[in-house]
């Protein structure tokens, strides 16, 4: 009776937890269909730079995006530095086509909403990404956070408020955080620093913070052809 009881328990506990990875991978799903309704947009805003050691004012910023997995931020007197391999900054690149395992692992409160949590784990094993965390907001259909782990450059955070157009899935507001000691600079990129220096490598165990604020969107109308 005791060995019944344990199988029909156990047997329980299995449809459960596999329903509920369903409902974590239908959820992503949605989350992405709505997300892929933007074929390309063009945005301007504010970027702002929090890295005490290198000399970066507050910039105008054109923001250019066109699937798959073009994207561009244009500011003025140049281009922005922003990682690359291996780093998702554009919601629209944070979910992946496919390759990946998904882990539900439930729910968590974050700035006074209930999130789903939804770890993504890649099945190749020589992706970059080793580990993804989204922060879902099931009634909105809204990423609202996510925490990667990369191979080449160690773990960053992206925190997104949304508004206006928050039925296209793109935020009104992103911040990027990151650890220095963990980020390598793409070859040919420098930064001028405080002292007036030019260096080509960032110091080490320092953190990071970009933040865009942006004013609007132009999408779908052709408009985020990269320059």
């Amino acid at each position: 009776m005791s060995f019944r009881f344990t199988l029909i328990c156990g047997f329980f506990l299995f449809c459960s937890a596999h329903g509920f990875a369903q409902n974590a991978t239908a959820l992503l799903q949605t989350v992405k269909k709505k997300i892929d309704r933007v074929d390309d947009y063009m945005a301007t805003g504010i970027m702002k730079t929090d890295i005490v050691f290198i000399k970066t004012p507050v910039s105008r910023i054109r923001t250019y995006f066109k699937r798959p997995d073009q994207f561009l931020i244009k500011r003025d007197g140049g281009l922005s530095l922003l990682p690359k391999k291996g780093i998702a900054i554009n919601v629209n690149s944070i979910i992946p086509a496919n390759g990946y395992t998904v882990i539900d692992v439930g729910t968590v409160v974050l700035w006074g909403t209930q999130l789903r949590m939804v770890k993504l784990l890649p099945t190749d094993e020589n992706s970059d990404m080793v580990l993804s965390t989204l922060y879902i907001d099931e009634k909105q259909l809204l990423i609202r956070k996510v925490t990667t782990t990369t191979r080449e450059n160690g773990t960053y955070e992206i925190e997104m408020l949304y508004g206006k157009y928050s039925e296209w899935g793109l935020p009104d507001k992103a911040l990027f955080l990151f650890n220095t000691k963990d980020y390598k600079l793409p070859k040919g990129i420098t930064f001028e620093y405080d002292d007036g220096s030019v260096k080509k490598e960032l110091p080490k165990n320092k953190k990071g913070r970009i933040e865009i604020v942006y004013n609007s969107y132009i999408i779908n109308k052709g408009a985020g052809k990269l320059p």
